[in-house]
Parts: structure tokens; sequence; C-alpha cells
């Protein structure tokens, strides 16, 4: 086997380790790119996900206000399909917030959540879980967290006479 190895090459690069090595390293390299070509990339929907479950569980939480909500048409699946079946969901929330003395206009799709948003008002105040480093990124509902109030009553509007 050794003699077919090229004689001009320098002695050190003759050598048994050495040989070992390099198809060592060759192998490794071919065994990354198979891996980087074939491994399976996470959908636009887990990272969504991913990105959710972050905030909710590092996320620093604000203030904010629902602005606008868009309502799409979703069809019950338990029963066969008819006018009655159709209740409105909302699709996307936008919101706003204020941090640092900058104010914050944000959506979210909420479309996978549909039934934690269910009876929001535009009204309605929110609590907004937003990252340190980047306030632009946040969310106000998640599968484990919701920032959403589903009644009128503000916290700081209460009067109790209690003390």
């Amino acid at each position: 086997m050794l003699s077919l190895i090229p004689s001009g090459l320098p002695s050190s690069l003759r050598e048994p380790q050495t040989l070992a090595l390099v198809g060592a390293g060759a192998a490794a390299a071919l065994g990354f790119a198979i891996y980087a070509l074939t491994r399976k990339r996470p959908t636009e929907e887990e990272l969504e996900r991913d990105r959710r479950e972050l905030l909710a569980r590092v996320g620093r939480i604000t203030d904010g206000t629902i602005m606008d909500t868009m309502v799409g048409e979703v069809n019950n699946p338990d029963t066969s399909p008819s006018a009655e079946d159709t209740t409105p969901a909302p699709r996307i929330i936008v919101y706003n917030y204020r941090i640092a003395g900058v104010t914050y206009e944000c959506a979210q799709d909420v479309t996978t959540l549909a039934d934690q948003v269910r009876g929001i008002r535009s009204d309605l105040p929110v609590q907004v879980r937003y990252a340190p480093h980047n306030p632009g990124n946040s969310i106000i509902v998640a599968d484990t967290w919701s920032g959403l109030r589903l009644t009128a009553d503000h916290p700081h509007d209460r009067t109790d006479t209690a003390a």
C-alpha cells in the first residue's frame, strides 16, 4: 500500500500516521458536508413557536394596548360545514407599548393560538413580553403565557377600600 504513495512527497507526509490523519480529516469533512446538506431544517411555524417560547420564559414585561385586530373566518372541524359553524377568530393582533421613551407598534399572528384569543377587544390593556436586547421583538400571547385581559377591569382602576 505504501508503494502507491508518490515518492516525490516529503517523508513526513508518507508516514502511516499522517496518512491516517489526512483520511480521518477527509472523512470528517465529508460527513459534515452530508449532514449540513441533508439535515432537517425547522419550519417557519417551528421557528415562530420557539421565538414565542423564549420570550415567554425570559422576556421582560411591560404594559401595552391593543390597537386593532384582524378577524378571519375559521370553520369548526367537529361538525359539518354550514353557516352556523363559522366563528370569527382573530388572526392578527396589532398592539403598541412604550419602553424608555420609545413607542413600539407591533403585530402578532395568533392564528395558531385561536383558543387563547377569543373575546378580546381593541380597547383592552395588555401585558407585552419583549426581548431586553431587542425591544421590537415582542409577544402578547404564547402557548404557555398570555398577557391578554379578557375583561375591561384594569388592575389600577380598582378602588379597594380595605387597607
